[in-house]
């Protein structure tokens, strides 16, 4: 049954340790020995806790004490399903495999949704993890499409991919900082395909991004509106964050992920400096809390008595390890990583045993101006803060 991977994934977490100096015991052991001591408890002790009921296919969040399960076209639908992909990928455990088969398949409808840029966090997050794993055709022919459909979203004027279609009224051209995420399925596509059209429009939009969504301190605006027609700037503001002058603490740290991301895939060293410029804002904050798992907005008007988001904890620790292998300042980096994911799984943020919905974190933050998911566990912070402990077991096992 779905609700005993979901379970299963909390407990594996629980026991997740530090880096050990003991090179006869590697983490990966230790966590896969935890797993096999607790699975006949964990299998006998929760009640179903997923549901697939019409068109809901994924866990997203706890709302009102109860899970919130949400449909394919949901932009957080791929990210359970990357969960347990990585999950197969941590322990080799046929188990994970089936269930990660299982919830990628739902997702297979939106590789023509033309009506959203969230094709990289639905599709890469879930076919791509799938993809690297098993090579199965149908998967890299779903990415392949997935891929085309972006594309449909690039207006050549503005030089980027258009985000969100809602609010019309506000914006012609809305592009937001998370859209860099979405980059990563392009460069896939360029190099499975050998089309470089995918690689120059993640590179255009990145430049764009580069050039139009930071302020001279290396802080990020959410939201640009451009001109379709003339590609001019029309506006900088914000939708997530305090203010449009604000920094909004999960799309500070979607641009220290997707910019490390884009010096991977093109060794040009302009995206290198640009994300140490991030990371450098973000570690030198003078808000940036002891533990440095952020506020929801560095800009927010009560700190200390604003709410946490693990959420951008879990992001920012997953691009410092990967920008640690890139950047001179690889030990700052680092030293900085071990820190955050250090405190995400301390007794303040790692849920207990049983409790939780089966989701691992506490206290991150959807969208505090909406009111919208404040305080909670969301499926995406899970996601990261999964590849995170990959990426740190990695540097433990160099």
């Amino acid at each position: 049954m779905r609700n005993k991977s979901f379970v299963i994934l909390l407990l594996a977490f629980l026991f997740i340790g530090a880096c050990t100096q003991n090179k006869d015991v590697s983490p990966q052991a230790k966590l896969v020995s935890h797993l096999k001591k607790q699975l006949s408890f964990a299998l006998n002790q929760i009640e179903p806790l997923l549901q697939n009921e019409n068109d809901l296919v994924a866990p997203r969040t706890i709302e009102e004490g109860a899970l919130r399960m949400v449909p394919s076209s949901d932009w957080t639908s791929g990210f359970f399903a990357g969960e347990l992909w990585q999950m197969y990928q941590i322990t080799k455990d046929t188990f994970w495999r089936k269930e990660a088969m299982k919830y990628t398949t739902l997702l297979e409808q939106e590789k023509f949704n033309a009506k959203t840029h969230d094709m990289g966090f639905k599709m890469f997050c879930s076919y791509g993890q799938g993809y690297a794993i098993t090579k199965n055709p149908h998967y890299r022919d779903v990415l392949l499409q997935s891929a085309e459909t972006l594309i449909s979203r690039f207006n050549p004027k503005v030089g980027c991919i258009r985000s969100w279609d809602h609010n019309s009224d506000k914006w012609d051209f809305p592009v937001i900082i998370d859209n860099m995420m979405n980059l990563e399925l392009l460069f896939w596509a360029a190099k499975e395909t050998c089309d470089s059209t995918y690689k120059e429009i993640a590179v255009s939009h990145a430049l764009k991004t580069l050039q139009n969504h930071f302020r001279e301190d290396y802080s990020t605006f959410h939201v640009v509106d451009y001109d379709p027609e003339t590609g001019e700037v029309e506006g900088r503001t914000t939708h997530q964050g305090y203010s449009s002058g604000s920094t909004w603490a999960r799309g500070q740290a979607w641009a220290l992920y997707g910019f490390t991301m884009v010096y991977r895939e093109t060794n040009n060293p302009v995206f290198l400096e640009q994300a140490e410029n991030i990371a450098d804002f973000i570690l030198a904050h003078p808000r940036l809390p002891e533990d440095l798992v952020p506020f929801w907005d560095f800009d927010a008007p009560a700190i200390p008595d604003e709410p946490r988001d693990a959420s951008a904890a879990t992001i920012m620790a997953s691009a410092l390890y990967e920008l640690a292998e890139y950047s001179p300042n690889r030990e700052e980096y680092l030293s900085a990583a071990n820190k955050i994911f250090e405190s995400l799984k301390s007794d303040k943020y790692l849920a207990k045993q049983g409790t939780n919905k089966g989701f691992l974190l506490l206290h991150s933050t959807g969208s505090k101006p909406h009111d919208s998911e404040v305080d909670v566990p969301l499926v995406y912070a899970d996601y990261y803060f999964l590849e995170s402990f990959i990426r740190r077991n990695n540097y433990c096992n160099h």
